[in-house]
């Protein structure tokens, strides 16, 4: 207990090092990508875009060409994606929360190139980006 006591600071600042160096592997699965990185993982490397709001948030307004399959259901649904197992694929929510478990859930499935739009729907419409409303692609 005495050893403790003399040197409680060098301990806590070993602890502190440790949970720094552990943090980012339990944060988020896949990337968090900013409006410019996204926009160039769509452009560039033709990046399928998975919005995983509830179906009334995305009639309310989506990014161009963004498919909706609801967080909820993206268990039962994840088969839809079988297919685009080797492409990249960008995760939308309306803050970046949800699409950043997605990520987790679909790491888990085999999907290896996983990316998250850091501020979801809401920082694509604040850099002016292109929103869709209405019409739903599942």
């Amino acid at each position: 207990m005495e050893f403790i006591q003399q040197n409680i600071l060098t301990i806590a600042i070993a602890v502190i090092s440790g949970v720094m160096l552990v943090w980012p592997g339990l944060r988020r699965a896949g990337s968090d990508l900013n409006t410019t990185q996204a926009t160039q993982l769509i452009n560039r490397e033709d990046a399928v875009i998975i919005d995983v709001r509830d179906s009334h948030e995305y009639a309310a307004g989506h990014l161009p060409d963004a498919r909706n399959i609801p967080l909820k259901d993206l268990a039962t649904r994840a088969g839809e994606l079988e297919s685009l197992k080797d492409k990249p694929l960008l995760l939308v929510c309306a803050s970046g929360v949800r699409s950043g478990q997605a990520c987790a859930q679909l790491q888990k499935l085999g999907f290896a190139k996983l990316n998250n739009l850091d501020g979801g729907v809401h920082a694509w419409e604040k850099a002016g980006l292109p929103i869709k409303r209405g019409s739903k692609k599942k």
